[in-house]
C-alpha cells in the first residue's frame, strides 16, 4: 500500500480488526521511509458498478464520493458518524445486490434521500438543494411543504 504522504510503496500493517459493523477490515498502517501513520479499509466488492450519470456518460461507482456526499449532508449536525458508515454500506449493499451493472445517479440519489429523510431533516434538505438543483427561495418552500406531509415518527 503506497504512502499517502511521500508515495513510499514500503508500508506495514501495525494493526487489523473488522470494524463495528463487520462490513470491512480496518488495517492502521506504518510507512517505514517518512514514519507516518495512516488507516485503510478493505471491503468486499461483490461487483464492478457503473454509474450513468444525466448526460448519458458513465463512470465506475465511487463509494468516497458517496460517502463525501452524505457527508457533506451531515455536517454540523448531531449525527453519529457510524450511523452514516452504515447508511453508507447499506447504499452500496443495495446497489450491488439490485443485479444491475449499470445504476443511474437518480437511483443513488434516491436512496440517498430516504436515508436522509429517517436519518436527520436538515440533512435531507440540504442534499435535496443540490440533488434536486434549487434555484430559488420558492424551490425551498415547494419542499418543504411535501416535508410537511412526511409522518411525525419520521421527523425529530
Amino acid at each position: 500500500m503506497k504512502c499517502p504522504f511521500c508515495g513510499n510503496e514500503d508500508t506495514q500493517v501495525k494493526d487489523s480488526r473488522p470494524t463495528d459493523d463487520n462490513s470491512a477490515i480496518r488495517r492502521r498502517r506504518f510507512c517505514n521511509e517518512c514514519g507516518s501513520r495512516f488507516t485503510t479499509f478493505e471491503r468486499v466488492q461483490l461487483r464492478e458498478l457503473t454509474v450513468v450519470k444525466k448526460n448519458g456518460s458513465k463512470t465506475f461507482f465511487d463509494r468516497d464520493k458517496l460517502a463525501k456526499s452524505i457527508q457533506i449532508a451531515v455536517r454540523k449536525r448531531p449525527v453519529d458518524p457510524e450511523r452514516v458508515e452504515k447508511i453508507i454500506n447499506s447504499i452500496q449493499r443495495r446497489l450491488e445486490a439490485s443485479g444491475e451493472l449499470e445504476i443511474p445517479t437518480q437511483t443513488i440519489g434516491e436512496y440517498v434521500m430516504e436515508a436522509l429523510q429517517n436519518l436527520d431533516k436538515i440533512a435531507y434538505i440540504r442534499f435535496a438543494s443540490v440533488y434536486k438543483n434549487f434555484r430559488e427561495i420558492k424551490d425551498f418552500e415547494d419542499f418543504m411543504d411535501t416535508i410537511e406531509t412526511i409522518p411525525n415518527n419520521l421527523k425529530d
